[in-house]
């Protein structure tokens, strides 16, 4: 079939759109710079430059494309992001979970698409009450920390709008805290720096629960939904969601590193801010059950702790 994919450079894009052509499917694949025009056909596919918040570029694109499936995997995540003031290090990925979405979705309409899939998050904006894994029948947190507030919003926005569109199918796929080649939690990303010098502590117990997925199971996942599952959300994680105190000991011991610190509830929020100690405390796991029965969907791996051993690179 023929397949749009926005956000072909990125992370998640960079990953899918090859599983795309082997799988057989056409596929237009977007970026914004012309310099890496080059690397979406080395990938396979037709490269197309355009801006996620250009409404008119954004038509035109998909309207010379004529897709099947629109796939919106649009970002603007580069580097750490600055936790203390979250909503400002996330406002442009807001504007494209938002806007973005509006413009594709618009293209996709007119071009009569029967399926339009998005990228969600999942962790951090499940209700910090109740047990520590959470489904998708359950709801997101109604008081997020105040510095999460905008970007929550943009993930429930993702999330109503799609769940709610009519003309064609919605689906939002609520990936895990990415790890893997190309992400901040690979072999030569940031956050394995940090870990390495033992700059990334255990704040508080550690309690927060965080739910993982390596972005070659983000890919597939996404591949899966292309004709499988019913319009709606689901998350994409592995088999295991585990406490703070538990993964990031182990992920340390993978690196070589030394174990990493423990700081009091405190001092991560002076030095690293109320989101911050939210997610190290409070976080709640996330369910891939409906993923898994109603995609055809198996994690490569169901596990973090193969997955850190072996996925990292």
């Amino acid at each position: 079939m023929r397949v749009f994919a926005a956000g072909a450079t990125g992370a998640v894009g960079r990953r899918l759109v090859p599983m795309l052509v082997e799988a057989g499917h056409e596929v237009v694949g977007t970026t914004r710079s012309r310099e890496k025009a080059r690397e979406v056909a080395d990938l396979g596919a037709e490269p197309v430059v355009v801006d996620g918040l250009d409404e008119a570029g954004v038509l035109a694109a998909v309207s010379k494309a004529e897709p099947e499936v629109v796939i919106h995997q649009l970002t603007a995540l580069q580097g750490l992001a600055n936790f203390r003031k979250f909503d400002k290090a996330f406002a442009l990925t807001n504007r494209l979970r938002t806007e973005g979405l509006d413009n594709l979705l618009r293209a996709a309409r007119a071009v009569k698409a029967r399926r339009l899939i998005a990228q969600s998050y999942t962790g951090w904006p499940n209700i910090r009450e109740g047990g520590p894994v959470k489904t998708e029948d359950d709801p997101l947190d109604p008081r997020p920390p105040a510095s999460m507030t905008e970007s929550l919003a943009a993930i429930r926005y993702v999330e109503e709008t799609l769940t709610t569109t009519e003309e064609l199918d919605g689906v939002a796929l609520r990936y895990g805290s990415f790890y893997g080649w190309g992400t901040s939690l690979g072999e030569g990303g940031e956050y394995v720096a940090l870990f390495r010098k033992r700059r990334f502590p255990i704040i508080g117990d550690g309690a927060g629960i965080w739910s993982f997925t390596h972005i070659e199971d983000a890919a597939a996942a996404t591949v899966a939904a292309l004709d499988r599952g019913a319009p709606g959300v689901y998350n994409v994680v592995d088999d295991e969601p585990a406490p703070v105190s538990e993964w990031l000991p182990y992920i340390a011991e993978v690196l070589g590193a030394k174990p990493p610190h423990r700081v009091p509830v405190w001092l991560g929020r002076l030095a690293a801010g109320e989101a911050v100690v939210s997610m190290m405390t409070k976080a709640r796991g996330s369910s891939n059950a409906k993923a898994k029965r109603e995609l055809g969907w198996q994690p490569r791996y169901p596990s973090w702790r193969d997955g850190f051993r072996q996925g990292l690179s």
